[in-house]
């Protein structure tokens, strides 16, 4: 079954990134992300078959089994965001041809890839005897969908212009970096078995340090929209009165919907962080 996944996500992968190679996709920032994204997997998933069929698995100074697990979890995650963002940011500007139904079908395979890594973790967790691996768990699974939103938070702030003018949007874009280093930190602590190295108890100290990405990311959702938006501060309130969205052809997203996807994914991630601390503190102060 998990070889017959493992090719289905090789298969699905490289023909999302032939096809969006084939279209272009790598002129504009989001289009790099996922060709990334599907290369990134395409290659990871190979190098894991490869291991599996030459049983080199035991060759490595880590459970094989908690390392793949934890590439097929960031795997889906990846696919997932690349299946939301490339759609929405291609399709809609391209005119009915060839390029178009592409783009369609490359947005297809590639959530079909996320169903595969999905349901490989699936298989994973299902197996009997098997220790699952942080990221097969509700919190691991948290932490990596921070990690992966601000990413693609990263991606469409990769233009300076869009908060260099602003102090308090400098301070936003602070904010996402610093919540990025700490959910990666907790990650890799976890994930290398360094938890009991800490001179605190590992739960308090990640209860801290989503606590601290919860109060961080409150200030972005009130300041990134507020100086982006509100005339009175500079912003643009009207996507009309940006330039740069009256070209419906372009391949790049217009800086106002730059702004808008920032200002979205600010919210998703705090709802997220959120989420991770109430899981975290009910998981380890209240019941246990």
């Amino acid at each position: 079954m998990g070889c017959c996944l493992r090719r289905l996500q090789l298969l699905s992968t490289c023909v999302a990134f032939s096809l969006g190679a084939s279209v272009g996709t790598w002129k504009g920032t989001i289009g790099n992300w996922s060709m990334f994204i599907w290369c990134f997997c395409f290659v990871v998933t190979l190098i894991n078959l490869i291991v599996e069929l030459c049983e080199l698995e035991d060759h490595f100074p880590f459970s094989w089994d908690n390392f793949l697990i934890t590439c097929n979890c960031y795997s889906a995650l990846l696919c997932l965001s690349a299946s939301i963002i490339y759609p929405t940011t291609y399709i809609q500007f391209l005119p009915d041809s060839r390029y178009r139904d592409r783009t369609i079908t490359s947005t297809a395979f590639s959530c079909l890839a996320f169903v595969a890594y999905a349901m490989e973790v699936a298989c994973i967790r299902a197996q009997p005897n098997m220790i699952t691996g942080y990221m097969a768990t509700v919190p691991g699974l948290l932490k990596g969908l921070e990690t992966t939103v601000a990413c693609v938070i990263f991606i469409f702030i990769s233009s300076p212009y869009l908060y260099l003018h602003q102090p308090a949007l400098v301070w936003c874009v602070a904010v996402y970096s610093i919540c990025f280093l700490m959910s990666s930190v907790a990650l890799l602590l976890n994930l290398g078995k360094c938890d009991n190295r800490l001179p605190i108890p590992f739960p308090i100290f990640q209860v801290v340090l989503t606590l601290l990405s919860v109060l961080l990311y409150a200030t972005a959702l009130v300041l990134w929209p507020l100086y982006q938006f509100n005339q009175k501060f500079g912003g643009q309130p009207q996507r009309s009165s940006d330039v740069s969205c009256s070209d419906r052809l372009t391949s790049l997203v217009c800086t106002w919907n730059q702004r808008l996807a920032v200002a979205s994914l600010t919210a998703i991630n705090l709802l997220i962080y959120v989420t991770d601390l109430v899981f975290s503190v009910h998981l380890d102060f209240v019941s246990g």
